[in-house]
């Protein structure tokens, strides 16, 4: 609920289409012609990326056919990476179309990648209202760099 009562109104501009045109560039790990990876600020999990469409769109309908294979692309490369930078023994894939699906920021579309490894979630979440999260997202960063520059 704290994410959703600070996140940005739409007055305050998208910030998927700030960082797509080069603000708030420290989390962004890849780009490409048509799409960009980035580390999600409010993580579930180390790692925790987003793979967004440069262009403002809504929903999936409104993709171009090379925006799907160019997110399509860049999401396994995505995976690619993390499995080498964090070697996790699994994955979500989702993507929330709406804010009442879940989407914080529901007018421009993005996938999340998170990494899962057994026993990444405990008690806290549920019990404490709060998650327990072993990595800065600036070492996330750091660590995950390298290895989209290989993949």
């Amino acid at each position: 609920m704290q994410y959703l009562q600070e996140n940005k109104t739409e007055s305050e501009g998208c910030v998927f289409c700030a960082i797509a045109a080069g603000e708030e560039d420290e989390r962004v790990l890849a780009r490409t012609d048509l799409s960009y990876a980035v580390l999600n600020k409010y993580p579930y999990n180390p790692g925790h990326l987003m793979i967004v469409p440069k262009r403002h769109v809504r929903d999936l309908t409104d993709l171009e056919a090379a925006e799907h294979l160019d997110m399509q692309e860049l999401l396994a490369r995505s995976e690619r990476a993390l499995r080498g930078a964090g070697d996790p023994h699994g994955f979500n894939i989702g993507m929330n179309l709406g804010r009442v699906a879940g989407a914080g920021i529901p007018d421009h579309l993005h996938w999340h990648l998170i990494p899962r490894w057994g026993g990444d979630t405990n008690f806290m979440p549920a019990i404490g209202q709060t998650r327990v999260l072993p990595e800065l997202l600036a070492d996330s960063y750091e660590r995950l760099k390298p290895f989209f520059e290989d993949a």
